[in-house]
């Protein structure tokens, strides 16, 4: 139980208007302390951690722990566990499995997690988590809460909320259908003349942009605020968990500046988006993404990308050999065998956090927001979620600057991730077969980097050089 106590506690928010959360806001010893008397037998550290999940409402832990005729102070036993599990409770923390150390001692599995390589969830399993440090452990994610002042986040919340009576969904082509995204969403830049360029050189799956908007105030105003917490935990995770205390290869050593943001909407728990990876074209390999969410919790997984030499089925062979036309549901369960088999980690993420994506994430996990059931309504937002994602756009992968394919249109840069032998290669291709109303062409053509991410353009003389991106920081 001590060294339970010990663990350094993260601070949690709380937007309950009960008596005994009354101003002045309790900090998280005394919610521990009012919920350590209502429940003497339940461990400090699960109820801090239930304390998480209820994004620090010490009414809704309560509410939980007493729910179905439980009684106040038992032992959690299967019935309310079941419970529990219905409201998202972390079924696995590093915090709580003890491994032996190299003195023969046992330590907390996060304590030794930098020497020792972790086992991946069970097969078909989701494993859930909550804590800054069992995220940083298991994934390639780092999670603030309560980044902003409450007036702060509330203000762009309500700002985004206002925006997005403009946001739009977009149509790609999926196995010869047409489809929508599962949310909407829209494009910030800084200027007018940014505006001009995501309009009519920059492309995003294959299509320009349409939905594109200058950045408002507030969002200038945070960006400076991200922009510091990400480049700290860039550093953190070059010292702590990276080989040798080194930059990965291609990623850049520059500071990390955001110059552009895709703010999604998600109107009600069935509004999602599939597992992905983010496109790399202008943000080149070995990216970091600021993720800032905002308004109704939802689930954000993420699963590791399984090589298919690593685990190829006969299923797999056989979906692959059908042709393009008729092989969508063959490819799509065959993907899905690849996926179950290291199952899956949900990241609960509450109002006003703030998610790094680091340098590994977008070559080795795909990464998604799971539609739910239901939701837990915000006091501000309803059963919507706004989600910002800040990125670097790179001047060196300027639009002016990257392959066209044969059939005139821009080439996308993605990360070869099937098969082992080209796994980590990089790859110039056409993507216009994915956007509606085109055909793609064969175009392939390898991408060359050096060390710090920038592309080897060969010979090849940019004489015409490109306008970059401003900084939203700068740009206030």
């Amino acid at each position: 139980m001590d060294a339970f106590i010990s663990r350094k506690r993260p601070r949690v928010s709380d937007s309950s208007e009960a008596k005994h959360e009354s101003s002045p806001r309790e900090d998280t010893d005394t919610k521990l302390a009012i919920l350590l008397s209502l429940f003497p037998t339940i461990k400090q550290d699960e109820l801090l951690d239930i304390l998480v999940s209820c994004e620090g409402s010490v009414e809704k832990v309560v509410g939980l722990l007493s729910a179905k005729g439980s009684t106040a102070g038992t032992p959690i036993g299967k019935k309310r566990a079941a419970v529990a599990s219905s409201f998202g409770m972390q079924t696995s923390l590093s915090s709580h499995v003890f491994t032996p150390a190299e003195d023969g001692s046992m330590k907390p599995l996060r304590e030794s997690a930098s020497n020792k390589k972790l086992p991946p969830p069970q097969k078909g399993k989701t494993l859930h988590l909550y804590s800054p440090e069992d995220i940083a452990t298991y994934t390639p994610c780092t999670i603030i809460h309560n980044f902003l002042p409450t007036k702060e986040a509330n203000a762009l919340l309500l700002e985004l909320l206002d925006e997005s009576k403009h946001f739009s969904r977009y149509e790609f082509q999926l196995f010869n259908r047409t489809v929508q995204s599962p949310h909407t969403h829209a494009v910030y830049v800084s200027t007018p003349e940014e505006h001009r360029q995501q309009t009519s050189e920059y492309t995003y799956g294959g299509t320009y942009r349409s939905n594109v908007r200058q950045a408002t105030p507030q969002l200038r105003s945070v960006s400076r605020q991200v922009q510091k917490a990400v480049n700290s935990e860039i550093n953190k995770r070059i010292r702590d968990i990276y080989p040798d205390g080194k930059k990965l290869q291609y990623q850049s050593p520059k500071e990390w500046r955001p110059n552009a943001a895709f703010v999604n909407c998600y109107d009600g728990p069935t509004e999602s988006v599939g597992y992905h990876s983010d496109e790399l074209t202008y943000v080149g390999p070995h990216p970091v993404i600021g993720s800032l969410s905002l308004g109704v919790a939802r689930e954000f997984r993420v699963r590791r990308i399984v090589a298919r030499d690593d685990d190829e089925t006969a299923e797999d062979r056989d979906a692959d050999k059908t042709s393009p036309g008729s092989n969508s549901a063959g490819k799509q369960t065959a993907s899905a065998t690849r996926a179950n088999s290291q199952g899956q980690i949900s990241i609960h993420l509450p109002h006003n956090s703030l998610l790094i994506m680091h340098a590994e994430m977008q070559e080795e996990w795909k990464h998604s927001i799971a539609p739910a059931q239901t939701i837990s309504p915000h006091s501000i937002s309803g059963n919507r979620r706004i989600n910002i994602t800040y990125r670097w756009y790179r001047d060196t992968l300027h639009p002016r600057y990257t392959p066209r394919c044969k059939c005139g249109e821009h080439t996308i840069l993605r990360c070869a991730q099937r098969k082992n032998e080209t796994r980590g290669r990089y790859m110039w291709m056409c993507y216009a077969g994915f956007a509606p109303g085109k055909e793609g062409c064969s175009f392939f053509q390898w991408a060359e980097f050096d060390d710090d991410g920038d592309p080897v353009w060969g010979k090849k003389v940019i004489l015409d050089k490109a306008p970059t991106l401003v900084n939203f920081s700068a740009s206030q």
